[in-house]
């Protein structure tokens, strides 16, 4: 490919991955409601591109779960049953069971203390925005994936993850932030033990509390303009990454 076509194919994925970001924690803070129309006009406009470039965008958050595509390419932020729901908690035991068992015994110092750091943030956050914590605590378990360097359970955890979060936003009631904080840290401790089959059972035991503490009623739908809502996400997708990720993952 030719240095120009590379530099333009690279710019456009970086918007991509901008505006994905965004959309991304709107939802998971549940700023944008299932069932939202995501315009491309309006995206295009909120973030200065094109909207073949709002589309690349809204196509890859609908092959994460976030996004439902209709016809006449509108496109609204999905709306899962509640089947769905369970059935994504379900999946995600199992993904994240995997990921603690690759972990156990093998976390670096560097490692355990960026988990007791997120682990501390999600403390602070603690009696805040319900779905600041949720993200937070969403974020937790996209770290330990990334820990295990392997792309396929990044990639998959972190979609499931997500999905999740969309399903908390529809189906929820008050999120038990200390209970996670508190599970978080047995799930750190069982690591840095080295001890698999607890800490794979300290995982699902956790997950399935988490579905089992959510997964309710729905929550009452409010509208509000796309572009207002987008505008403090759009300025921190664009400074910032939603996950830190950790150092053996950036130079991969």
């Amino acid at each position: 490919m030719a240095p120009r076509a590379a530099s333009k194919t690279a710019e456009t994925s970086d918007k991509v991955s901008v505006i994905c970001r965004a959309l991304r924690r709107a939802i998971i803070e549940q700023a944008l409601e299932p069932g939202a129309k995501l315009p491309e006009d309006s995206l295009g406009e909120r973030f200065g591109v094109s909207r073949t470039i709002a589309r690349h965008a809204l196509g890859q958050l609908a092959a994460e779960g976030l996004v439902e595509l209709r016809r006449n390419r509108i496109a609204v932020v999905a709306t899962p049953s509640w089947q769905d729901a369970r059935d994504a908690f379900d999946v995600r035991i199992q993904l994240e069971r995997l990921v603690v068992r690759q972990l156990a015994g093998k976390l670096t110092k560097a490692q355990i203390a960026e988990l007791s750091a997120h682990v501390d943030a999600e403390d602070r956050a603690r009696g805040g925005s319900d779905p600041v914590s949720i993200r937070l605590a969403t974020e937790f378990h996209i770290l330990l994936a990334h820990m295990t360097n392997s792309p396929v359970l990044i990639r998959y955890v972190s979609e499931i993850a997500y999905r999740c979060c969309l399903t908390l936003s529809l189906f929820s009631r008050p999120h038990s932030s200390e209970c996670a904080i508190n599970e978080h840290r047995a799930i750190i401790a069982a690591l840095v033990r080295g001890d698999e089959e607890k800490v794979m059972s300290l995982m699902h035991s956790h997950l399935d509390s988490v579905a089992g503490r959510a997964l309710v009623a729905p929550v009452p739908q409010r509208g509000r303009d796309l572009i207002d809502i987008l505008a403090p996400y759009a300025e921190a997708a664009e400074g910032s990454r939603v996950v830190k990720l950790p150092k053996a993952a950036r130079g991969r």
